[in-house]
């Protein structure tokens, strides 16, 4: 099987370009009822926590602790359902080896 040089480079110029936009996204989770939310970066950095005041109650602070870890793992999982898409779209489904994504 041979491979044009000039189509593996158009094809990683792509790459990293659809890799920076993912990067430069920002993915929001939410939980509550939309009481806690949190933004996220496509590089899986969270940016962001927002507390809407009636879900903070001195007396229950482990819910809030699940509220905001459900609100983290929401964002996280909309972060990589779109590198999972952008994938999908670059290798139009093929299924690249391990250590060949992102």
């Amino acid at each position: 099987m041979g491979f044009n040089m000039k189509a593996l480079q158009q094809m990683q110029n792509k790459m990293m370009k659809m890799q920076e936009d993912l990067q430069n996204s920002t993915f929001e989770g939410t939980s509550g009822g939309d009481a806690v939310k949190v933004s996220m970066t496509g590089k899986y950095e969270i940016t962001a926590v927002k507390l809407d005041p009636e879900v903070v109650d001195p007396e229950d602070i482990s819910m809030l602790e699940d509220l905001i870890l459900t609100a983290c793992q929401d964002a996280f999982n909309k972060a990589a359902e779109a590198q999972a898409k952008m994938m999908q779209a670059l290798t139009g489904g093929m299924k690249l080896p391990p250590g060949l994504g992102f």
